[in-house]
Order: structure tokens, then C-alpha cells, then sequence
């Protein structure tokens, strides 16, 4: 176990396992390195603690915290046990429980004897790793439902399989063939079956409309038609069981009760599957140990703290690749911010004493001191969340048509059978009831409920199949009536990386373009600047080469080579000399870099931005398609320009800060527009809410994926203009369903109304209208095959 020193203090501390008398379990597997002192200090921080542990009364008294760990490295279930038995043999803990199946662990344990990083080390030396699952609440909450929607279905299943198989017989035997005790004995097991189907597994349903009964009847729910359908279809063939000679007749519709209750839990379920998959997916990007900042005292110690800590006026350190925690002014050091996430700019920033830098950014060169101005909610990072959610209020929603038209619909149904049952208690009052029942089963709204259901969650399926996956199921329909794409460009149009567009060798080289090359690739070896790391892309050079190498923020690299002489690769103003004619870039998108020696320079080489391979084909099939696409940018105008010049893209906006673009969608909407947004960066989070809708890389930040109505996880532009073909498509087959069930009911109406329908075959009309709906919805997902 290693030293607890670095950790923050606790109110005891652990004793050392041989003193405790506790043997270290066997090790079935190698151990895993045991966590660095950044890494304890994280786990251990009680700012971020809460995050991943919940505190409790034990049996005896005694408060212990029960710690979600996530873990890693799990093969079967076989490996929970070893797992098990190396948390139960850490000092302190009382009870651990592993999970194989979802690789997560729950640890009950007591402050005064252990600490969160001496969990994961026990974990580790066992051969896992383990890391704070900060999501252990909403998965809690999942987990429950899925559970419980399984067991709906399962009840609905297995019941309308039974009453199916009792109902045969009724079907296929001729008048008299079946001896009517045996009638009404399967008749009687077709009840007690359909029981559990209404009481337990359409629960939500009947739950569902009446809270929307509770809400007031001018805005009735498709629940409310589709709970009186069922409840009518019971409770008359309940009538017809109990009393066969009564005012409900004889006949029984157990069986498209039981089967209407299955379909749609189904498909019920599947979008609830759907829309949990793609939350654990942003929940497995998003978990990682809590960030550690370096902060600084007055005597210049550097000491780990939690971000949460930090206030006005700290100072922090701030070393190369790490995030930069919190809005402040540097006071040391130079180096480059990568923002791209924040503002779109493309190019790293040169960042030196007195310069502003922002929460949310990358230090991607030499370490800086920076002083603290602004935390929490007061950084730039969370302003552009506060717009997201803000936006993510004001987002025009579509309502579907089905739970538009439920309540004239119920109304105009109650209407009908009421009507028709005044009518015939005139003309034949022993048909009466009779006819009224035939009304209600026969207009009972099954197929117009899963008409909007079913076609989504073929469509949906279709898209995930393509590595399109939809967070917001309902934005299919949304998709389908854009008018409008809107794109960003750093990540989204172009590659987040710099590509070589051509080397120039000058007069002073005493080597040829090839030597160049191979030498300039060497020395951008030592940087991780996306410029450096499009050049090596350019050469096989040698890294070893070179010695003594500085990297000067703002200007390149300087080095002496093997041979003695020092050479300079960066600015062309820093590398010095007459670097011929031609050197501005021929594109603005360009960047140029000068390599040679000072004041002498040997060559010049040109990287562009780089365009994804399908940028091109994917926005001439949207305009194909009737949209109008545009580019809306955080990166400088002159740059958008040159992207838009070459993909021939009329509509641009450059320097776009995060509001801004929201201005901008929200001028489209108000002309009218239906706008679909692309986009990848956290500056890209408040339109990408705001659109109608919206699909975001998987590359991207991570409140970027959360807040889109789609990830696009092939990262493959022509995957959005598939899915508007798709949308479109699958709102051509809605309307057919909702045409087909209009239909249905115009034509059997009438005829129930003329006591031409009995309820029987009421009842099958009922069934066959659903699964015709249900097989016409399965043709959406039929996507032709297309090579990649």
C-alpha cells in the first residue's frame, strides 16, 4: 500500500496492513502500478469526493461511505470475486460488492481507517483498475426502469401468447363444433390471463392517462383514447364471459387486448433502450479521475488541490497538455492555448505575461503561472454552458400529430357510441348495447398509436446501424422538415490537424527537397504543435539528430544539429533572411513554416487545413435534397471564406463568438427556416440546442455530444445527409399509417354504426390495423447497402 502522505489528511490514519493482521489476497492476475501522488490526491479530495460516495449509518452506529467505482479489465464473472476479496481486505472496509455484468463495484467503508485512493490501489493490485463512477445516481434510475419495463413486457408475452393459443379454437371451429362449457372454460383462462396484462404491464399507460385526465381535458394524450379503448374491449368481454346472455353478447376480445398491450410496450421499450444506451455511451466518455491543479503558495510550493478549491486570486500552475482550470492573466511562462473547443479558432494561441487565458482551453506548450480571476460560474467555460441550457429552454418542439388529434378524437368517439347506442335502444334496444360496444372496439386508436412509435424506431435503428445514434428519438421528425444546414468548420467540416500542401526548396539550401524534408520532419519531432505534427507527417526523419532543442512559443523550435550548426524551424521573421517571393501562403487557410539556419534560410513549407473527404459529396447531396447550407464559424473570416470558397458555400460567418451563432439560428427561425446545426466544439453547444435540430461528432466535447439530438459516431459527413433522406422517408410512411388508420376507421364506422360489424370481428380489425401499421413501419429501415 503506498504512503498516505501525499493525500489530504483525514481524521485517522490508516494503519499499515501487517499491523492490522490482514493478509493481501492472491493475485490471480499481474498487478497494475499503483496510483501516482496527483492521481491520490484526486480521488482523496473531499471537494470531489461527493461526487462518486454517499454517506450512511452502519449497524453499529458508525457513518461509512459507500464509494460507485467504475472498473476496467473485468473478462467474465469470474473475475468479480478476486476483485471482492482484494477491496474486503483493505483496512476500514465492511462490505464490497461487485458487479461483472456492468463493471461497477460499490464499497462500504469507514473514513477513520481508509481513504478513496487505497480502494483503487487494493483494485490494482489485484490486476483491475478502478475509477469514480460519477454517474452512479442517473444509472441507479435507469437500471430500475429497464428492469421494470423488462418485466412488463415479459408479462404482456407471455399472457397474449397463452390467450392466443385459447382463442384459436374460437377462430377455426365451425358454429357448434366446441361444446359451450369448453367455450366458456377458455374463455374464463383468457380473462384470468389478461389480468396481469392490464393491472401490471399497461400500468403506465392507464397511469399515463389519467394524469393527463388530471391535467384538464382540453389537452388529452394519446393515453386517454388508447387506456378507454382497452378498458371498453375488457370490460365487454368481461361481460360476455360472466354473463353470455347479456346486454355485451358473447363474444370476447382477451386476445387484441393482450396483443395491443405487447406491441406497444415493445416499442415502448426499444425507444427506452435507445435512449439509455446512448446515455451510458456519454457517460463512459465523460468518466475520469477528478483533475488535480498545481496551485501555488506564497513562498512558490506547489501543492494538488481540487478546481473547486480554487478562488480569486490563486495562483496556479499550469504544465504543457494539462487544461487550463479557470479564467486568469498569465503571469510567467509562454506558451500556446489550444481553444478551438471554445471559440473555433483553429491555430493554437500564443500565450505570454499578461495575456487572458480561459477555463476549458489546453496549454500545449511550455508551462505558465497563471493568477485566478474568475471560477466556477463566472468562467467563459461556463457561460457557454449557461447559453446551452438557456437555448436548450427555448427550443421549438414539434408535437406529433397523434397526441394533437387524441382529444377531438376521444370526443368524437365517446360521441359516436353514445349516438349510436341512443339510436338502436330505439330500433332494437337488445342490439343496442351490442352496437355501441362495436363502435368503441372498432375505433379503438391502436394502429394511430403506433403509427408515429413504430416508424421511429425502425428509422432510428436504421440510422444507429450507420453510426448515427439519436439521443432524442422524436428529432427523426424535426429532420425531416429542415430547410437549413448549418456547419461548423474547425472538426466539423475540416480535420481538427494541418496536412502538407507543398515544400519549396530556396536558394541558400546546399540539400535537396528530399534532404529538407527529412531534416525539417527531425526537428518537429520534438514538438507536439499541430504544425510540428503535420510536418513529420511529410518525412521519415531523424529525431535524434538533434540536441540542445528549445521550443519558443509564438516563433518554432531551435536546435543544433549532429553536424554543430543550429538551425531554426517556425516564423519566417524569427528564422530571419530573404525567404524569397512567395511567401505569403497561397490560401487562408495556409500556414507557412521556414526552416534553415538564422538569417539563412534553407526551405519553405506550406500546411492547409485539411477537408474532411466527404465534405464535398455530403453537402451536394443536401442540396440536392432542397438545403441551403452555411457556414457559421468561431475561426477568423478570412479563413471561413477560403473553406467556403472551396466547398461552394454561399452563406459564412467568421469570428463568431458562442453567442453570436445563437443570434444567427435564431434570425434563420424567425424568417421561417427549420435549421439543422453540425457541430463539434463546446462553442458550438448553445446553437446546437437552440436548433430544431441537431447531431454532433463523437470526437467532440463532451457537453457538446450531451446536448445534441444525434452523435455522429462514424464521424462521416455523408451520414447527415443519409439521415435527413431517412427522416424524410420515414415521415413519408407515417403519413401512410396515419392514412391507413384514417381509413380503417372511415370505412368501419359506418359500418359498425349500421350494426353491420359485429364486435368480433371488431375486435380482429383492430389487431390486423396494428400490425399492418407495425410491418409498413419495418420498411424504413431497409437502407441499401453502401460501401464505405
Amino acid at each position: 500500500m503506498p504512503p498516505a502522505t501525499t493525500a489530504p489528511p483525514l481524521p485517522t490514519a490508516p494503519a499499515p496492513r501487517a499491523a492490522l493482521g490482514v493478509a493481501r489476497p492472491p493475485l490471480a492476475r499481474a498487478s497494475v502500478p499503483a496510483l501516482a501522488e496527483r492521481e491520490a490526491a484526486a480521488l482523496d479530495d473531499p471537494h470531489e469526493l461527493a461526487a462518486f460516495t454517499r454517506r450512511s449509518a452502519g449497524p453499529d452506529g458508525r457513518v461509512l461511505a459507500c464509494s460507485s467505482l467504475r472498473l476496467s479489465g473485468i473478462d467474465c464473472a469470474a473475475c468479480a470475486r478476486p476483485i471482492e476479496e482484494a477491496l474486503a481486505g483493505e483496512p476500514g472496509v465492511t462490505q464490497a460488492r461487485v458487479q461483472a455484468a456492468s463493471a461497477r463495484a460499490e464499497v462500504w467503508w469507514d473514513p477513520a481507517l481508509t481513504r478513496p485512493s487505497a480502494l483503487v490501489d487494493a483494485v490494482r493490485r489485484a490486476g483491475y483498475d478502478a475509477l469514480p463512477d460519477t454517474g452512479a445516481g442517473s444509472r441507479e434510475l435507469r437500471r430500475r426502469e429497464a428492469r421494470q419495463g423488462h418485466w412488463r413486457l415479459f408479462v404482456a408475452g407471455f399472457c397474449m401468447m397463452q390467450v392466443m393459443m385459447y382463442a384459436t379454437p374460437a377462430y377455426v371451429a365451425g358454429a357448434g363444433e366446441i361444446p359451450a362449457d369448453q367455450l366458456r372454460l377458455l374463455q374464463w383462462a383468457s380473462w384470468l390471463l389478461t389480468l396481469p396484462v392490464l393491472l401490471f404491464s399497461a400500468a403506465p399507460i392507464f397511469r399515463g392517462a389519467w394524469q393527463a385526465l388530471r391535467g384538464g381535458l382540453r389537452h388529452i394524450a394519446m393515453d386517454v383514447p388508447v387506456a378507454t379503448g382497452l378498458l371498453v374491449a375488457f370490460v365487454a368481454s368481461s361481460g360476455a364471459t360472466f354473463d353470455p346472455g347479456g346486454v355485451f353478447g358473447h363474444e370476447v376480445y382477451f386476445d387484441s387486448v393482450t396483443m395491443f398491450v405487447f406491441l406497444l410496450l415493445l416499442g415502448r421499450g426499444l425507444e427506452t433502450r435507445a435512449r439509455h444506451r446512448a446515455a451510458e455511451g456519454l457517460e463512459a466518455a465523460l468518466a475520469r479521475r477528478p483533475e488535480q491543479v498545481e496551485r501555488l503558495d506564497e513562498s512558490g510550493e506547489a501543492r494538488w488541490v481540487g478546481p473547486r478549491e480554487l478562488v480569486p486570486g490563486d495562483r496556479v500552475r499550469v504544465g504543457s497538455g494539462q487544461p487550463i482550470p479557470a479564467d486568469g492573466v498569465v503571469l510567467s511562462g509562454q506558451g500556446l492555448a489550444d481553444e478551438a473547443l471554445l471559440s473555433g479558432e483553429s491555430t493554437p494561441v500564443p500565450k505570454g505575461p499578461g495575456d487572458a487565458v480561459s477555463a476549458g482551453s489546453l496549454n500545449l506548450a511550455a508551462p505558465l503561472v497563471v493568477r485566478v480571476e474568475r471560477v466556477g460560474a463566472d468562467t467563459r467555460h461556463q457561460a457557454i454552458v449557461d447559453l446551452m441550457r438557456e437555448a436548450a429552454t427555448t427550443r421549438p418542439t414539434a408535437v406529433r400529430l397523434a397526441d394533437r388529434v387524441a382529444g377531438p378524437f376521444l370526443w368524437a368517439v365517446l360521441l359516436l357510441a353514445a349516438g349510436a347506442a341512443a339510436v338502436w335502444s330505439q330500433v332494437d334496444p337488445a342490439r343496442a348495447w351490442w352496437v355501441a360496444v362495436s363502435v368503441l372496439i372498432v375505433t379503438c386508436p391502436c394502429a394511430l398509436a403506433l403509427a408515429t412509435p413504430s416508424v421511429l424506431l425502425a428509422a432510428s435503428g436504421a440510422l444507429a446501424r450507420r453510426g448515427v445514434l439519436l439521443q432524442h428519438i422524436d428529432a427523426l421528425e424535426r429532420l425531416a422538415l429542415v430547410d437549413r444546414a448549418v456547419f461548423d468548420k474547425t472538426g466539423t467540416l475540416t480535420d481538427d490537424r494541418l496536412v502538407p500542401a507543398g515544400c519549396e526548396r530556396l536558394p541558400a539550401a546546399p540539400v535537396d527537397e528530399a534532404a529538407l524534408q527529412r531534416l525539417a520532419a527531425g526537428l518537429a519531432g520534438w514538438s507536439t504543435h499541430p504544425a510540428s505534427r503535420a510536418l513529420r507527417a511529410l518525412a521519415q526523419g531523424r529525431a535524434d539528430d538533434w540536441h540542445e532543442v528549445t521550443e519558443w512559443p509564438g516563433d518554432g523550435l531551435e536546435a543544433r544539429h549532429a553536424d554543430g550548426r543550429r538551425f531554426r524551424l517556425g516564423r519566417a521573421a524569427w528564422v530571419g533572411g530573404d525567404a524569397g517571393p512567395g511567401e505569403a501562403p497561397a490560401a487562408a487557410t495556409a500556414v507557412t513554416l521556414v526552416f534553415g539556419e538564422p538569417g539563412r534560410p534553407w526551405a519553405r513549407f506550406t500546411l492547409d487545413e485539411h477537408l474532411r473527404p466527404d465534405a464535398d459529396a455530403a453537402l451536394q447531396r443536401l442540396r440536392d435534397d432542397g438545403l441551403v447550407p452555411m457556414l457559421l464559424s468561431g475561426d477568423r473570416s478570412a479563413r471561413v471564406q477560403a473553406v467556403a470558397a472551396r466547398l461552394g458555400i454561399g452563406e459564412t460567418q467568421g469570428d463568431a463568438r458562442p453567442q453570436d451563432k445563437l443570434a444567427r439560428i435564431a434570425a434563420l427561425q424567425a424568417e421561417g427556416h427549420r435549421v439543422l446545426m453540425v457541430g463539434d466544439g463546446l462553442n458550438d453547444g448553445p446553437v446546437l440546442a437552440r436548433a430544431d435540430v441537431s447531431l454532433a461528432f463523437a470526437h467532440g466535447a463532451a457537453l457538446t455530444r450531451l446536448q445534441a439530438d444525434g452523435v455522429l459516431l462514424s464521424s462521416r459527413l455523408r451520414d447527415v445527409a443519409d439521415a435527413v433522406r431517412l427522416a424524410r422517408r420515414a415521415r413519408r410512411v407515417i403519413r401512410q399509417n396515419l392514412a391507413w388508420a384514417a381509413a380503417y376507421n372511415a370505412v368501419c364506422v359506418p359500418l359498425a354504426l349500421a350494426g353491420w360489424l359485429p364486435p368480433l370481428a371488431a375486435g380482429a380489425g383492430m389487431a390486423a390495423s396494428s400490425l399492418l401499421v407495425v410491418l409498413n413501419a419495418l420498411r424504413v429501415g431497409r437502407l441499401p447497402a453502401r460501401a464505405d
